[in-house]
């Protein structure tokens, strides 16, 4: 006989639940999605020229955008770059219109210098086209025009290679400007070699673990599992060791014989590094994912198999290889998403040409300052991660993304 439970007992019992709950749901929020957020904010929320110069923008607000501006706009513009150098804050202000329009910094910072060592008077317009000859170009104002917009998709236009035209309309950056796309289609290429190269490797490996005696297979997982336990930067670090030119595997194949001396492989500093690098990381990711659905898999399925004919060739096509999808969706998927967000790998030993745009986001992040800009480039990598995930509920289903 079922005993109906006491609705108060029941709110009690969701109460302590939520409370337990709640350090985890609180932590999550303050580490990841606080971070996340405040990411997406600045990649279209940039105030800090709309802050500064609010009337030099309210009167541009009225400008048609085609003749320069009329003298009032020059003299209100140069009334504020004075203000501000002399607060010291007109710097800032500069850099943000100089990523806009080439040449802008010194042409904000001269201009500034200029009117407050010779006052114009009424004369603002001749004062500031004689301090710099940019104030005679209308792609100037334009460019000083768009720094001020607060809230802009220029960062998300920038990171696919986009800008816009004098008349607002989409426009493909100059050639020479368009580097965006080409690594964002390059970090995806390698992500995918590397997930394939991971795939082949550790497919036989997770079999081998699946199907070996009991102590073996925990000898096999250990050989796994230490590099696993291993910091990524000793591992790293012990690859530029093994590939430089001076390196273990030149030194062998020299000393073999294989290789004269002056034919040594170029083995680091380039992409081959940053392959071979990625994929001795990157595969446990791989194989545990596999390992735990293989040994799921009961052997009297490939005896029914042989049983029935099946070479074990066609055995293995055809009855292991579909039950075994879900570890192969799930370990691809996880090597490829940590692919594409691999930073400390690829700036170690890829070099130049072995970069991916994890590294551009840290450039910006770090050197140009130019915050928006990387957070356009995560927030597009967050937004293709967030695609694959929902291709591999569809096809697989999450639930089955487990190691268990």
């Amino acid at each position: 006989m079922a005993f109906p439970l006491n609705s108060s007992l029941l709110n009690n019992r969701r109460l302590r639940a939520g409370l337990l709950a709640a350090p985890l749901v609180l932590f999550v929020a303050v580490t990841f999605l606080a971070p996340l957020a405040a990411m997406l904010v600045r990649s279209v929320h940039e105030p800090a020229v709309a802050r500064a110069l609010p009337q030099t923008l309210g009167a541009l607000a009225q400008w048609d955008g085609r003749e320069l501006p009329g003298k009032a706009v020059f003299r209100i513009a140069g009334s504020e770059f004075v203000a501000l150098n002399e607060r010291r804050a007109l710097g800032s202000v500069a850099t943000r219109v100089n990523r806009l329009e080439s040449g802008m910094r010194s042409t904000l910072l001269g201009t500034a210098r200029a009117l407050a060592a010779e006052p114009p008077g009424d004369s603002w317009r001749q004062a500031m086209i004689a301090a710099d000859p940019d104030w005679a170009e209308v792609s100037s104002w334009l460019a000083l025009r768009r720094a001020g917009e607060a809230v802009t998709p220029r960062h998300y236009l920038n990171a696919l290679d986009l800008d816009r035209g004098g008349a607002g309309e989409i426009v493909r950056q100059p050639e020479d400007r368009r580097i965006y796309v080409s690594l964002l289609l390059r970090t995806f290429a390698i992500s995918t070699a590397i997930t394939a190269i991971c795939l082949l490797l550790a497919y036989p490996l997770a079999w081998l673990l699946a199907h070996a005696r009991p102590r073996r297979a925990g000898f096999l997982l250990l050989l796994v599992l230490v590099p696993f336990w291993t910091s990524l930067l000793v591992r790293t670090t012990s690859w530029i060791v093994l590939l430089q030119n001076q390196g273990v595997i030149n030194d062998l194949l020299v000393a073999l014989g294989i290789l004269a001396e002056e034919q040594r492989l170029a083995l680091i500093y380039n992409m081959t590094g940053t392959i071979i690098a990625m994929v001795h990381v990157l595969l446990p990711f791989m194989i545990l994912p596999l390992y735990s659905i293989m040994r799921t898999i009961p052997d009297r399925h490939m005896q029914a198999a042989a049983s029935l004919g099946a070479s074990h060739w066609q055995a293995l096509r055809r009855v292991y290889w579909p039950q075994s999808l879900p570890g192969v969706a799930a370990g691809s998927l996880l090597v490829f998403i940590l692919c594409i967000g691999f930073y400390i790998t690829p700036a170690l030993v890829g070099g130049r040409t072995g970069q991916l745009v994890s590294s551009m986001i840290a450039y910006h992040m770090e050197q140009s300052l130019n915050w928006g800009l990387a957070a356009a480039l995560g927030g597009i990598l967050l937004l293709l991660v967030a695609l694959l995930y929902v291709i591999y509920d569809r096809l697989v289903g999450i639930e089955k993304l487990s190691l268990n």
